[in-house]
């Protein structure tokens, strides 16, 4: 008796269950023997979109689209619901925060009033189940999830149980119908998905929709992809008739003055598998005040504050008594140490009155020490620089940042 309850002790009073019988139908198959034929993606329309999902919305999959209020998240999904109703699929459009009257307006600033599509406006998940065994749709699209409330549990919409639980039903209707679920989710004030992490591990997507309200350029990035890379992102631009695919972006980031300009440097970055020719714009003047001012915008503040010292104590470029103002141009964010050269570049161009070469454009990465080190893609950001007529190029083959300043500043 005391070795067996020694044998569970810690362990606590664990029911046992027995296995079930299992019917043919559900034994477990060799892999080799699994057919694909009724997972395959089909096409949204949106080809951004699609690049960011991995080829479209596969049967069943359930996708979480997040991001900023009016960022253009039910604008984008309308505009997917359409281009479904369109192909001759049955769409059901549930949205919880505005009426059918409203999404009808917005549909029709859009181009996105057809037959197929089907608007309800629900806030309860039964009646939302209900829509879905009375329409039978080919897509469903919530939004948003925060605003469905399961109608036995205790607790207002939008609390952690509340999305688990609602999540869990839309996900069963998804895998049992093979239909392809999108969730609108809402954020926090820090940018993360509202709601328990358990949304994002439940869930087979998760993207998140971005940008600056003062710009017209949006992003869709992947997050979660189980049936496609998660390193790709879809760029669109915001219009008076809705959302619009920009296949090419590189041109919305370069401002090409008439003659050269001190102070500007243009690099490759890398969003996804996709190279952006991006420029970096700096200003620098004498300071009025005892702490020098740094303002950045579009670049990591910490990068640049680093990125000033090493100019200073490897290069001899002063900038200690200088305000710098760092910026990129069209609103796009560099995160990548790869544009750690044209920064530096921009800023020693700015500081020494110089202007860069018009069709010069620079990539690498800088250490503390003042040595450039090679950064990924090279070949990639490259090609994507010869193709919009850079013919010269600073990166990583030479080896510091002196000899890429006096290089660049000289040509």
């Amino acid at each position: 008796m005391q070795e067996g309850s020694a044998s569970t002790k810690g362990l606590g009073s664990v029911r046992a269950i027995k296995p079930t019988r299992l019917v043919a139908s559900s034994s477990a198959r060799p892999i080799s023997e699994i057919s694909t034929e009724n997972v395959t993606a089909w096409p949204t329309g949106v080809g951004e979109f699609d690049r960011v999902l991995g080829g479209g919305l596969v049967p069943g999959a359930v996708v979480l689209l997040s991001g900023e209020p009016g960022v253009g998240k039910s604008t984008l999904l309308l505009e997917v619901a359409a281009n479904a109703a369109k192909r001759g699929l049955r769409v059901l459009y549930v949205s919880g925060e505005e009426s059918v009257g409203q999404v009808r307006l917005r549909a029709e600033r859009t181009g996105a009033v057809v037959d197929g599509l089907y608007l309800a406006a629900e806030t309860d998940l039964a009646n939302v189940l209900g829509q879905i065994d009375s329409i039978n749709p080919n897509l469903l699209v919530v939004d948003s999830v925060q605003t469905i409330a399961h109608g036995d549990l205790d607790g207002a919409a939008g609390m952690p149980a509340q999305i688990r639980e609602v999540a869990s039903n839309l996900i069963r209707v998804a895998k049992e119908r093979d239909l392809p679920v999108i969730l609108v989710g809402h954020v926090t004030k820090d940018g993360s998905i509202a709601g328990p992490r358990v949304l994002e591990h439940l869930v087979d997507v998760v993207c998140h929709f971005e940008g600056d309200r003062q710009t017209a350029l949006r992003f869709v990035r992947s997050l979660k992809n189980r049936y496609g890379p998660t390193d790709e992102v879809g760029c669109f631009e915001m219009t008076g008739e809705g959302i619009a695919e920009v296949a090419d972006p590189s041109g919305l980031f370069l401002s090409r003055p008439d003659s050269p300009v001190s102070g500007t440097c243009v690099t490759v970055a890398i969003e996804g598998r996709r190279a952006l020719i991006a420029e970096v714009q700096a200003l620098v003047v004498k300071s009025s005040t005892p702490q020098p001012r740094r303002v950045v915008n579009g670049v990591d503040a910490s990068r640049v504050a680093m990125l000033l010292a090493v100019l200073e104590r490897r290069a001899g470029i002063r900038v200690g008594e200088m305000d710098v103002y760092v910026s990129t141009v069209g609103g796009v964010r560099l995160t990548e140490p790869a544009a750690d050269l044209a920064i530096a570049l921009a800023i020693a161009s700015a500081v020494q009155d110089k202007p860069i070469a018009h069709n010069l454009c620079a990539f690498g990465e800088i250490s503390l020490t003042g040595d450039l080190r090679k950064v990924t893609n090279g070949k990639l950001r490259a090609n994507e620089a010869s193709r919009l007529g850079f013919v010269r190029s600073v990166d990583s083959e030479i080896k510091t940042v002196k000899a890429a300043l006096a290089l660049a500043l000289n040509w």
